[in-house]
């Protein structure tokens, strides 16, 4: 079936405290997209941020962020008072998030929701913490310690705590058990508010992607627990890190600086860490999109150390083995392969093995070469997933800002368009691709100029920044979106199957306007055992503050179609979280 998708991050919803929260903003977001008849919200990775503020290098490839929580409903619980979360500072501007407020004021009101959980404490904790004892003991003990060490990477802790020594480990949980279970409540309340919301937008038809990025932060709760994973030396220090060698993008090549896997022993224990990843995965979202999918089949490596990735070598991954025995144990599963950068015929290779779509981006085709792959009159394949651009792109208008005389004259000519006309049919000439599913970023709907960019790759401050307000997601754009969705055959029609338990939504008078469809239920993610949660008490309104980035759509001449992504005039509006 085609589908179409936004991709849009939690971080980017509208938010009063300093960065999206899956509160009131998700949930409209949702009904957003289910008015749009969108089928597919996609999102960058729920793990917490840490080097850099990039989501592809977290403290853990199981716990969710922090940053996400909504306060509104801890207060609803009881957890919270309103003053416990109004009264902090969270932003300096309403136009970027602030992450430096962040990391003090999060952590400062999520321990006086643990204060008042511990005397009242909710129902289904100690399911939640037995379900995943696999990983939450380890990372809540990592937590507290990096806390106790003024957030150093754990490398740099004293020696037998780095080398997880059998005293030290425990002295350390008789020591911060307290400080154990706040990280553990953390997660807890996470893991439910967004079983919770996944549930809500699944009754709506929408489905999540989610993103897995391929590696992992040597500041990692894996890294430090499970060494044999990767290629350390004795010392727990990596030998060689991940990148990606030097192109006409990047002169130098890009160092992630993430350690690499020891294949290895993943092979011996027929890869049971992966599949237990991705088992995990699935029961977040209902597609996961895997990151740097070609480093499965090879892999770049830098050596620890290495100032750039000028220098390196290619090795040998995988391969299909580790999905022929993730699939073995898992059976089907809905899998995005993120097959750009320097692909070779092994690894296309191994994606026709393996079955999973891969990437074209509109944006890579426009070089003048009528062969290019990623122009939608080459797609050789409906299995595939059309992106206008990805988060690590620039917005559609920004990318046009930037695009040389020849790059611009390709693109009008083959999109039979003016300038100004541009991003817009690109957008739509990726709707019409055979491609099943097409995804656009929000900021391309919105016509956000280069202001938008969520990621600029090799670089380091000032991603991962991209907010959107209140009166953006008007029904004006749905209506446009859902009429875009209509005309290629991308609407979402089928109704879901029904589940046992609906989800949780908001109170009547907090709940946007619902659709004609009904909705149906489904259960929660399968890591959560909790009781539901009391609805949000409705907020104050206060004025939408005056934005950068956004750009009106082009005025279109008479014999072009309107595709006119505009958003209504600027009211005020009430918003959650």
């Amino acid at each position: 079936m085609r589908k179409s998708g936004i991709l849009l991050h939690i971080s980017s919803l509208p938010s009063r405290y300093g960065i999206g929260r899956m509160g009131k903003a998700a949930y409209d977001f949702v009904d957003f997209l289910h008015m749009s008849e969108t089928a597919c919200w996609q999102i960058l990775p729920l793990s917490p941020t840490s080097y850099g503020d990039s989501p592809y290098q977290s403290f853990s490839v199981y716990a969710g962020n922090p940053y996400f929580i909504d306060f509104v409903k801890l207060e609803s619980q009881g957890l919270l008072t309103r003053e416990d979360y109004t009264s902090m500072l969270w932003q300096r501007s309403p136009e970027t998030i602030d992450y430096e407020l962040l990391y003090r004021s999060n952590i400062t009101v999520l321990r006086r929701a643990f204060a008042r959980f511990r005397e009242k404490p909710l129902r289904g904790f100690t399911g939640f913490k037995n379900t995943n004892k696999s990983w939450l003991k380890d990372y809540a003990l990592f937590m507290a310690l990096k806390a106790e060490h003024d957030g150093k990477p754990w490398y740099e802790w004293e020696t037998p705590l780095a080398m997880r020594e059998k005293k030290a480990i425990e002295e350390a949980e008789t020591r911060l058990k307290d400080e154990i279970e706040l990280y553990s409540f953390i997660q807890f309340i996470f893991a439910r508010q967004w079983s919770e919301l996944k549930a809500y937008a699944n009754s709506k038809h929408v489905e999540i992607i989610g993103d897995m990025p391929i590696y992992v932060s040597y500041d990692s709760a894996d890294v430090w627990c499970s060494p044999k994973l990767f290629a350390l030396d004795k010392e727990k220090r990596p030998i060689e890190v991940a990148g990606c060698p030097p192109d006409c993008f990047a002169p130098k090549g890009q160092l992630w600086g993430n350690p690499l896997y020891n294949w290895d022993y993943h092979k011996k224990t027929g890869y049971a860490w992966w599949i237990a990843r991705l088992r995990y995965a699935a029961s977040l979202y209902d597609v996961i999109r895997i990151d740097h999918f070609r480093g499965f089949e090879s892999y770049y490596t830098i050596p620890y150390g290495n100032e750039d990735a000028v220098k390196g070598k290619w090795r040998k991954g995988p391969n299909k083995a580790l999905f022929t025995a993730a699939a073995r144990e898992l059976g089907e599963m809905h899998i995005i392969a993120e097959d750009l950068g320097f692909i070779t015929p092994g690894v296309r290779k191994m994606l026709d093995a393996v079955g999973y779509p891969g990437m074209k981006v509109l944006q890579f085709g426009f070089d003048s070469d009528p062969e290019n792959e990623h122009l939608p009159h080459n797609f050789k394949t409906p299995h595939c997933v059309a992106y206008t651009g990805t988060h690590d792109n620039e917005t559609l208008q920004g990318w046009l800002e930037a695009a040389d005389k020849k790059t611009v004259k390709y693109a009008k000519a083959y999109l039979r368009c003016k300038k100004s006309q541009i991003p817009d049919e690109m957008v739509a000439a990726c709707w019409q691709s055979i491609a099943e599913l097409a995804v656009a970023q929000m900021q391309d709907f919105l016509h956000a100029d280069r202001s938008g960019r969520m990621n600029t790759p090799s670089t380091l401050g000032g991603n991962w920044m991209y907010r959107t307000e209140t009166e953006d997601f008007t029904p004006e754009l749905a209506k446009e979106i859902r009429k875009l969705n209509r005309t290629y055959g991308r609407a979402v029609r089928e109704e879901p199957p029904v589940a046992e338990k609906a989800a949780p939504v908001p109170e009547p008078e907090e709940q946007p306007k619902r659709s004609r469809r009904p909705a149906a239920a489904k259960d929660a993610a399968p890591a959560v055992t909790a009781a539901e949660t009391p609805a949000a008490p409705e907020e104050t309104a206060a004025p939408a503050p005056k934005r950068r980035g956004r750009r009106k759509a082009a005025d279109t001449p008479a014999e072009k179609p309107k595709r006119r992504y505009t958003r209504r005039k600027k009211t005020e509006a009430t918003e959650e979280s």
